[in-house]
């Protein structure tokens, strides 16, 4: 069908993801010239007035004023229905004056949860919002506001909605997720707990061979400051969490951590990996890491490069730096690295991660795995992730599809 409204939810992580936002844009005006274009998100919330310049583009709100997307679209319902047609260019319509709204996110406290099912077999719990660490070349704090959270009841409620529904698999997400419990005086290994001890309604039985704990639960990206040695030790002998973690390291150079404004030293990072792997010898540890920073010179990088190498992590998640407005890190007198140089080292990066993921893979082959299997089907194969997220194949069988399955890898 031929939409009345197209809505496009925005990120603005990288100038890269600034240009995507553009693009989609510009393709759903070309697609649909007649319809009304709502844009929100985070490259909303920082850029209103350039967005609001593009041609198609109706109405701009920010990351507060996207949850009334529903009340604007009645609105304009109300409009359509005395007599205004849907037009890319919104003259005519009472609304104009009100363009773009977008508040000051510092200043919002409210908290919206939100989770969504990924093909049924995984659920995604927003349990945190927005960001206080103010790092030298980061948006966030400005694009998501300050950082708050919801109570552990209101996500329990969630989650064991999402398991109630047939959700296998629960991923708790945020912005700064180790920092729950800022805005209700709880912590964030208060809230894993709560969440190891989740009951599920009703047992699969449409496979002999399922792993007896029912659900599990994977935590999404955590500062390294913030995972501490009690969240590490209670994830090794839980319940349900998987021997997943997801730790955002930037760089290998404790110069350049300085300058990045970051709260931990490459020496704490090394030790929450070496912890993880002395109690979980099978986990899957990802890195997210940043290269071409202003100030990262040749010896910072060479510095960085062979930490890297040197730690016993499963995968590398790479973003070549991208100069940010209204960061601090502009304001600061750097070495600034060459667009192309920044290049090479993201190139040589992901090969590191290439060789850390196959050597992973080869290690656990032969060992026996609990895989998750999903819906989609590959030809005549099915897929699903083991939990130390190792992805899987097998024959398809629609039976199995959500189910757990002891196999050997």
């Amino acid at each position: 069908e031929v939409p009345d409204v197209c809505v496009v939810n925005t990120c603005s992580v990288t100038d890269a993801a600034d240009h995507k936002d553009r693009q989609t844009i510009n393709q759903l005006h070309r697609k649909y010239p007649n319809a009304i274009i709502i844009v929100t998100g985070c490259y909303a919330q920082l850029q209103p007035q350039q967005i609001a310049q593009i041609e198609g583009v109706n109405y701009v709100l920010g990351q507060e004023e996207k949850y009334s997307i529903t009340q604007l679209v009645d609105e304009l319902c109300d409009s359509l229905e005395n007599g205004v047609p849907p037009t890319g260019r919104p003259t005519g319509y009472s609304l104009e004056a009100q363009k773009i709204r977008v508040a000051n996110i510092r200043e919002v406290e409210e908290f919206h949860g939100v989770h969504s099912a990924d093909d049924r077999t995984r659920c995604f719990i927003k349990v945190q919002d927005g960001c206080n660490y103010f790092c030298t070349y980061c948006t966030i704090p400005y694009a998501r506001g300050k950082s708050r959270n919801p109570k552990i009841e209101d996500v329990v409620k969630d989650a064991q909605e999402a398991l109630n529904q047939g959700a296998k698999e629960l991923i708790i997400t945020g912005v700064n997720i180790g920092d729950f419990g800022r805005s209700t005086g709880e912590s964030f290994i208060e809230l894993l707990r709560a969440l190891d001890a989740l009951e599920v309604e009703s047992r699969d039985k449409r496979v002999e061979i399922r792993d007896e704990r029912d659900y599990r639960v994977r935590i999404s990206s955590c500062e390294p400051n913030l995972l501490t040695d009690e969240i590490i030790d209670f994830v090794a002998q839980s319940k349900h969490f998987a021997p997943h973690f997801h730790i955002p390291l930037q760089s290998g150079s404790n110069e350049v951590l300085k300058i990045m404004k970051r709260r931990y030293t490459r020496e704490l990072f090394a030790e929450r990996v070496r912890r993880i792997k002395e109690l979980m010898p099978h986990a899957f540890i990802g890195v997210d890491c940043m290269v071409g920073v202003r100030g990262e010179t040749e010896e910072h990088w060479e510095d960085y490069l062979a930490f890297i190498k040197g730690l016993d992590v499963s995968q590398l998640h790479v973003f070549t730096y991208s100069e940010r407005a209204n960061t601090k890190m502009l304001e600061m007198d750097l070495y600034v690295v060459p667009k192309k140089e920044r290049q090479r080292r993201s190139k040589i990066l992901h090969e590191v991660s290439e060789e850390k993921t196959k050597a992973f893979y080869e290690k656990h082959a032969g060992k026996k795995a609990v895989v998750l299997w999903e819906a989609k089907k590959e030809g005549d194969q099915m897929s699903g992730f083991t939990e130390n997220y190792i992805k899987v194949y097998g024959p398809y069988n629609k039976a199995k599809i959500n189910t757990f399955e002891e196999i050997m890898l």
